[in-house]
């Protein structure tokens, strides 16, 4: 049994899909969670449930866009102020682009590349005088398997998960000598509100999500024959976030059904 007591965690990204799932089974552990996103309304809904789910934590919700560091400072500082300093850090970026090398401009690159560098680095910069007071500190960050695994059709969205992969790497080294690890999971297809979207344009009307993700895992070479969801890719966040991995830093968990084809 994991036992979060006392501990304070901070989930950027966390009122849907494995950002969602992460601050529920931290809050499950019983760490006090703080929790940001763009969706000031979103926001208000999911720490109303959380609130209901887990009556006796600290659950603050507040909106921040995280490639602002102004807006990410002022996070910080709340989330000291009125939870105590924070252990946990997990960065959750957002979703893929989809363009090849020809279809990709300038302006698509550099929003690409800002979005998955700074939604690490804005983050890390702000929390971690907080996580150099922690005993146990960790920084985990949701990456994709395209890190190792580039796919032509998502060329900017792979070469910047490389770079955020790499630069896990550099932070831990970096880190290691103040008491902060640093790891990431790397995913391949999970259950999403993008795939659900994708699903609701099926050509077949008839087809149920069951059937229609099957296929698409089947046609993606998934050994398991599934998308992953959401609570799986957040136990392998959980487990690099807490001291069952206290040995570990500067590495990443495959978190993609055996669809890995990298070495």
């Amino acid at each position: 049994m994991i036992d979060l007591q006392g501990k304070v965690a901070v989930v950027t990204g966390g009122t849907s899909g494995i950002g969602l799932a992460t601050v529920k089974l931290l809050l499950e552990f019983g760490a006090d969670v703080a929790l940001c996103g763009r969706d000031r309304q979103r926001l208000d809904e999911v720490a109303a449930e959380l609130v209901r789910a887990f009556p006796s934590r600290r659950i603050l919700a507040r909106p921040c866009d995280v490639l602002q560091p102004g807006q990410v400072a002022h996070f910080a500082q709340t989330v000291q102020d009125e939870l105590g300093n924070v252990s946990i850090l997990i960065n959750n970026a957002g979703q893929g682009r989809v363009s090849t090398f020809a279809d990709t401009d300038d302006a698509s690159w550099e929003n690409e590349l800002k979005l998955k560098f700074f939604s690490v680095i804005h983050p890390t910069r702000a929390f971690l005088p907080q996580l150099e007071q922690s005993q146990d500190a960790a920084i985990v960050c949701v990456n994709s398997l395209l890190a190792a695994q580039p796919e032509p059709h998502m060329v900017a969205t792979s070469a910047a998960r490389a770079g955020v992969m790499n630069l896990v790497r550099s932070m831990a080294t970096e880190f290691s000598p103040k008491g902060v690890r640093v790891n990431g999971i790397l995913l391949g297809l999970v259950d999403s509100g993008q795939w659900r979207r994708r699903y609701e344009q099926r050509e077949d009307a008839s087809q149920t999500w069951e059937e229609w993700s099957g296929a698409l895992a089947q046609r993606k070479h998934i050994q398991l024959g599934r998308l992953g969801r959401p609570e799986e890719a957040a136990r392998a966040i959980i487990f690099l976030a807490t001291p069952l991995s206290s040995y570990t830093t500067g590495s990443h968990i495959d978190v993609s059904g055996g669809v890995s084809r990298h070495a």
